[in-house]
């Protein structure tokens, strides 16, 4: 499982749709980061999701994390465009990974620093590496506020982000990406029209 994939853009400030943003573009320009398995483990490690436990799965099952990463990576983008539209969409895929969840807790506290809860997850197949992104889905779709959901407004950009900017008058997916570029558009534009 050794592959290089582009690096990931982090910069939704949600980790459901950080995961959502992992396939970019349209046609010939489309940029997928979670290209196999390898790359799935990648983007995982990346978002600050433990897959300390991969180590000890089976490697024959070659694959099958990078399939579930796409099931759920569509039905990810499903759910929230319903969500955003007031609509519906049926849940049975998202509560299959949900399902799959071994999680407990552990408290951690060593000498001379504050004591923390540490949350784990039992890993016994390759799609349970999954289950920390079913549970942001889910959050989002059951807690986000969908007038902070947002699609760049690149009419070329495809990717999301929670607006949580105070006056909530993001536009960009970032500025580096898209908002430099479209303000110099809108700019030339207005000095050509003159």
């Amino acid at each position: 499982m050794h592959s290089t994939a582009p690096t990931a853009f982090f910069i939704a400030g949600h980790l459901a749709l950080d995961f959502i943003n992992t396939e970019m573009g349209s046609g010939d320009s489309r940029v997928e980061y979670l290209g196999d398995d390898a790359q799935v483990l990648a983007w995982l490690e990346q978002a600050g999701v433990s897959v300390a436990e991969a180590d000890r799965l089976d490697n024959d099952a070659s694959g099958s994390l990078h399939t579930a990463a796409l099931a759920l990576r569509d039905t990810a983008k499903n759910l929230l465009a319903a969500r955003k539209n007031a609509g519906y969409e049926n849940p049975a895929m998202l509560n299959s990974f949900l399902a799959r969840s071994h999680c407990y807790q552990q408290l951690r506290w060593e000498n001379g620093q504050s004591p923390a809860c540490l949350h784990h997850h039992r890993i016994s197949a390759w799609a349970d590496l999954l289950v920390p992104v079913a549970e942001a889905i889910a959050e989002l779709v059951v807690s986000g506020d969908f007038n902070l959901v947002k699609q760049c407004e690149n009419p070329v950009c495809t990717l999301w982000f929670y607006d949580r900017t105070k006056s909530h008058q993001r536009r960009w997916c970032d500025m580096a990406l898209c908002g430099n570029r479209m303000k110099v558009a809108a700019f030339r534009a207005k000095s050509k029209n003159k």
